[in-house]
């Protein structure tokens, strides 16, 4: 097994949070072109725009709170030489999760499901927390 298999998780997220930016730009420009913004604000004030561009906006601030401390993690196990199989499946299965949740957040935003998803995918990140705390240890 390739150790740097890990890192595959991680380069597809950050081209998932590419495409919500580019997803942000399209909803933006529409807004814009239809006249649902108000010039004054739009600058400063996120309720300037109509509610898709927040919710798109929204998720994209979401890409920047869990998967930041899911990065540390693979990370620091690949560091720590702690890469494994469950290493990898963990990290595939919050990639997932990440994908379920921008698709959810940015579609129909049900929350009660929304929600589960992430609640999901921060049992991965506490996996994966457990497993950086056995390969930091068992050294």
């Amino acid at each position: 097994m390739n150790d740097k298999m890990i890192f595959m998780p991680v380069l597809i997220h950050i081209l998932l949070t590419l495409s919500v930016f580019i997803a942000l730009g399209s909803a933006k420009k529409k807004a814009l072109e239809e006249g649902g913004v108000n010039e004054e604000r739009r600058g400063l004030f996120d309720d300037a725009w109509p509610n898709k561009v927040i919710q798109i906006n929204n998720n994209i601030r979401n890409q920047f709170e869990l998967p930041v401390l899911f990065y540390i993690l693979i990370f620091m196990l690949w560091e720590l030489g702690g890469v494994g199989t469950g290493a990898i499946v963990l990290a595939w299965a919050f990639l997932i999760s990440r994908v379920i949740h921008a698709y959810i957040h940015t579609g129909t935003n049900y929350v009660p499901l929304r929600r589960k998803v992430f609640m999901f995918g921060a049992l991965l990140v506490l996996a994966l927390s457990v497993l950086v705390s056995r390969a930091l240890f068992s050294h």
